[in-house]
């Protein structure tokens, strides 16, 4: 089978835990009853704390913790293969990594991502500062894996800006991109949709992109516009900025006629490439 439904959840996180894992609980739910096997969730699905050492009384260590478990019986409750957004794992002293993990339909752990690009910026034209890099330590190693899907790899929000990433990912041959992502309201608003869509020309590949959406408890305001991508670069399915349930057809078989009769991936020159 080369087609499959896939999903991308959107909401906005509130500083409570266990109402955040409701409200995921409530709408993956609705992606299994719409036809979905691959759901997506947005990054910080657990928590939007008012300050961002909040995260560090909720991490996990790998395996073992009641934000995992919640996500490997969902993926099993919900028959779903679940990638978990991103949620605190324990790193360093009074650090943690931005961690995706995913679930099987039998809810067993399949992958682990450590978002590697971390989000230190000022927002240009407002008086948005984030210094991810104070209680999060950067991943090191991409991440591909084999699902009834297609080669899936998973990239988290920042990422999206730095597209060798993608690169490397489309050398080892992904087929499917999730991006869990939480892109302030400013830059989505300039930036998110022409990321998304350049991320899935430039490797003829599908994009799965689960942003958080709206104003959260902490005054932050995210942008939302989840959305699935086809290889051409077209939105097939999309939210505004309201929780739900983003829901699209992919097909390996439209996939591989792109990368045959227009095979750029074939045609890179990096023997060429000179650095003056």
């Amino acid at each position: 089978m080369t087609e499959h439904l896939v999903a991308a959840i959107q909401f906005a996180a509130s500083t409570d835990v266990k109402t955040n894992l409701k409200t995921v609980a409530t709408l993956v739910a609705k992606a299994a009853d719409r036809g979905a096997g691959l759901v997506v969730l947005p990054e910080n699905l657990a928590l939007m704390g008012y300050q961002e050492t909040d995260k560090l009384q909720f991490a996990e260590v790998e395996g073992n913790g009641p934000i995992q478990d919640f996500l490997s019986d969902l993926a099993s409750s919900a028959s779903v293969w679940l990638i978990g957004g991103t949620i605190p794992i324990h790193s360093s002293p009074g650090k943690v990594h931005a961690s995706s993990l995913v679930f099987d339909d039998s809810g067993v752990c399949v992958g682990r991502y450590d978002k590697i690009h971390l989000f230190d910026v000022d927002v240009p034209g407002s008086t948005e500062q984030y210094r991810e890099s104070a209680t999060i330590d950067a991943g090191n190693t991409p991440l591909v894996i084999d699902s009834p899907f297609g080669k899936l790899g998973v990239t988290v929000c920042y990422d999206l800006r730095f597209p060798e990433l993608y690169r490397q990912l489309a050398d080892a041959g992904v087929e499917i991109l999730a991006v869990p992502a939480a892109f302030t309201a400013k830059t989505g608003a300039a930036h998110w949709e022409l990321l998304l869509r350049a991320r899935a020309v430039e490797n003829l590949a599908y994009v799965v992109a689960a942003g958080q959406g709206g104003v959260h408890e902490n005054g932050r305001e995210t942008y939302g516009n989840s959305m699935i991508v086809d290889p051409w670069g077209t939105v097939v399915a999309r939210l505004g900025t309201e929780p739900g349930v983003a829901v699209g057809q992919i097909d390996l078989e439209s996939q591989k006629h792109y990368r045959e009769v227009f095979p750029v991936l074939t045609h890179r020159r990096l023997d060429s490439v000179r650095f003056l």
